[in-house]
């Protein structure tokens, strides 16, 4: 991707403008596949992406139980969580 990091607020460092949705790692579109969703974000992370969008609802919080499985274990050296 070519896009830019962009500033937020004046504290914070600057940010990936595109963020990823996480809804359809856990329900909604179908069955779920953790190891393609670790994949999935991995490559995100890869690509500069900063954001990802989940609720305490996708899933009954499994949604955020991967998301947090990923940043614990699994993400990319220098990701970080706000």
């Amino acid at each position: 991707m070519t896009a830019t990091h962009r500033p937020l607020g004046s504290t914070l460092p600057p940010v990936f403008p595109i963020g990823l949705g996480c809804m359809g790692m856990s329900e909604f579109y179908g069955a779920s596949d953790d190891a393609e969703s670790l994949a999935t974000l991995a490559r995100a992370v890869e690509l500069g992406v900063m954001l990802f969008d989940t609720a305490d609802t996708y899933g009954l919080g499994a949604n955020e139980e991967l998301l947090g499985r990923f940043i614990a274990e699994g993400a990319p050296r220098g990701a970080r969580a706000w």
